[in-house]
């Protein structure tokens, strides 16, 4: 289980999952680098994320639009061997109910979320009170100490 403290910030980060999916992420131990980005905004979004911030794993792409889980940053924003940033995360656990984008914009609770006035960026930040309404509608993730199978 990751522990919130006071100063986490919530993201969300794209990929089609025909690329880097869920499945991809949850093996290898969940860990991963999130690399490739290229949008300015999205690199200084990457530049923001501290130790143990959560982030939406979130499938993009024609046939699945949805936040399907949760990873923590386990490594802040350094430099690749091509001088490219990387940010290095966690699986933490999948969505008990993965949350379709077409329900997000119908849900009153979320309006102004990022995603929908920028939804080409690849990592977006996250107000605290979406990350919580997201969490409510999917019933959580795996890991957030509110299920069973998380004992």
């Amino acid at each position: 289980m990751v522990k919130k403290n006071e100063k986490t910030q919530y993201w969300l980060l794209k990929t089609e999952p025909g690329e880097w999916s869920w499945e991809d992420q949850a093996s290898n131990n969940g860990l991963s680098n999130w690399d490739g980005v290229k949008n300015n905004q999205a690199k200084k979004n990457m530049r923001s994320m501290k130790l143990n911030d959560l982030c939406f794993f979130y499938h993009s792409g024609t046939k699945s639009r949805c936040i399907v889980g949760v990873v923590s940053v386990v490594r802040e924003w350094y430099a690749d061997e091509n001088d490219n940033g990387v940010v290095d995360v966690k699986a933490v656990g999948e969505m008990r109910r993965h949350v379709d984008l077409k329900e997000m914009k119908s849900d009153g609770g979320l309006k102004g979320f990022e995603l929908f006035r920028q939804p080409r960026l690849s990592v977006v930040k996250v107000e605290e009170r979406v990350w919580e309404r997201v969490c409510e509608i999917g019933d959580g993730y795996v890991g957030d100490g509110k299920g069973d199978e998380d004992f």
